[in-house]
């Protein structure tokens, strides 16, 4: 396969796999977790999902993402979806300006127009999104204009029966974004205290899930063959955390998926773990989600299947990192 992008950031999809009796592994805390909370009750009998993955797609419709978005619809409708996750970097380049900025709807609404895209989109920042006014992607006016999206706060938690949503706002960890004046900080700094705070609650709320799946969803990858390589940041903070709620029977298992629209830089990192996939076009992933199995797909712009990997809750069927590299 073609090697990664070099400006890959786009997370990652964090997996911790738990086996069906997710109750008896995980401990319950004393205490609720702070990260808000939605809550999505699964409409299908069995309480499966069917949801779709993108990230880095803002950009009027250019550099492929219309294609992209048309193809989200067609395997939107075929796989019956039950939301949409975005991985960041949602306007380009530089976020929005406030709720009403036509970007928004040049960008998102007029873009992702299939009947099966009409359901909710749950979003985290990217590092694009902060250079603009990152809070006006958290503003309620915002669902105003288009009631899909859906970030009610910079790190929040999606319940959706077996599955638990750990939206995680990665960009503060990234320390030489800290010297760049662009950036919104604004409830935020100080960027140690920020980042204690939501690594505690986010110990706090994967601990006390009970739910089959744990999914842990951020802008930057943890690990990356791209030409930045692993995220020191993350490696060193968010990583342990994640690692605590894992085990030989419930493992951590790292996938990207960005591409929405532009990429192709075709370079390459050496990293020492081992990466099952990688792609450095457009296109998006898909997760059909049950009590006892995951089955995930990444998409090309075309919508042909690159790739594929399915993974069972007492027994995974690879061991390996799947990565799709997008920009």
């Amino acid at each position: 396969m073609a090697p990664a992008h070099d400006r890959l950031r786009r997370l990652v999809l964090l997996l911790v796999v738990a086996t069906a009796a997710a109750a008896l592994l995980l401990a319950p805390t004393t205490a609720d977790a702070a990260l808000p909370r939605v809550q999505h009750t699964p409409t299908k009998a069995d309480g499966s999902l069917a949801i779709l993955v993108v990230g880095d797609w803002g950009r009027r419709g250019q550099f492929n993402q219309t294609l992209v978005a048309q193809q989200m619809g067609v395997v939107g409708q075929k796989l019956d979806i039950d939301f949409v996750i975005s991985t960041g970097d949602n306007i380009y380049d530089d976020g929005i300006a406030n709720t009403s900025d036509p970007l928004f709807k040049e960008s998102f609404s007029n873009i992702y127009t299939a009947n099966s895209l009409q359901k909710p989109w749950y979003l985290v920042l990217g590092n694009h999104d902060y250079t603009g006014n990152a809070l006006a992607q958290l503003d309620p006016a915002i669902r105003k204009v288009d009631s899909r999206y859906t970030a009610i706060a910079k790190s929040f938690i999606v319940n959706s029966g077996i599955a638990d949503f750990f939206l995680v706002d990665t960009t503060p960890f990234i320390v030489h974004y800290w010297n760049n004046t662009k950036f919104d900080w604004r409830g935020v700094a100080p960027r140690d205290t920020y980042i204690a705070n939501l690594l505690k609650d986010l110990k706090c709320a994967l601990t006390a899930s009970k739910a089959p799946w744990k999914i842990v969803v951020g802008h930057h990858p943890i690990s990356s063959a791209c030409g930045h390589g692993n995220n020191t940041e993350l490696e060193e903070l968010l990583l342990p955390v994640l690692r605590r709620v894992s085990s030989r029977d419930s493992r951590l298992q790292l996938l990207t998926s960005g591409g929405g629209s532009k990429a192709w830089a075709g370079k390459f990192k050496p990293t020492l773990d081992k990466v099952e996939f990688l792609y450095d076009g457009q296109g998006f992933m898909s997760m059909r989600l049950s009590r006892t199995e995951a089955r995930l797909a990444f998409f090309d712009v075309a919508g042909s299947v690159l790739h594929c990997w399915t993974m069972h809750a007492q027994k995974l069927t690879t061991t390996t990192t799947a990565a799709a590299a997008r920009h």
